[in-house]
């Protein structure tokens, strides 16, 4: 499968089961991990356990194996790796905690620009 069909799969799998607040982050450049991670929220322990479970059976049925699942036990927050696609299922509470939205918005520039005031700091400090 394409990424981009793996994005529309993905995308498909969350509306179907109700997820709420959903946001696609283009990550490309920003880390070797993923191109796509995908947020969104259930309402409760149950209903983020379904969401994620819709999109492994979903990815399974089209052929892309996840490659790992956690936290299906708990279920406040279920992460689906489908390789340069991820997924974060998430209750309201860890969402707005863990805020990954907000971290993934750091530019690579910001990034290298803290990276050079941290050895900055600390060369002066020598």
């Amino acid at each position: 499968m394409t990424i981009d069909e793996i994005r529309a799969l993905v995308r498909t799998a969350l509306e179907d089961l109700k997820a709420e607040d959903i946001v696609e982050l283009d990550v490309k450049g920003k880390t070797s991990v993923a191109d796509t991670i995908f947020v969104a929220t259930g309402n409760s322990g149950r209903h983020v356990k379904s969401i994620a479970n819709n999109v492994v059976m979903e990815a399974k049925h089209a052929g892309n194996q996840p490659l790992g699942i956690e936290g299906e036990t708990d279920a406040d927050w279920v992460l689906v790796d489908l390789g340069d696609v991820i997924v974060h299922v998430m209750q309201a509470q860890a969402r707005e905690f863990y805020d990954l939205e907000g971290l993934w918005k750091v530019t690579i520039e910001e990034r290298q620009n803290m990276q050079n005031e941290l050895e900055g700091n600390l060369e002066s400090d020598d």
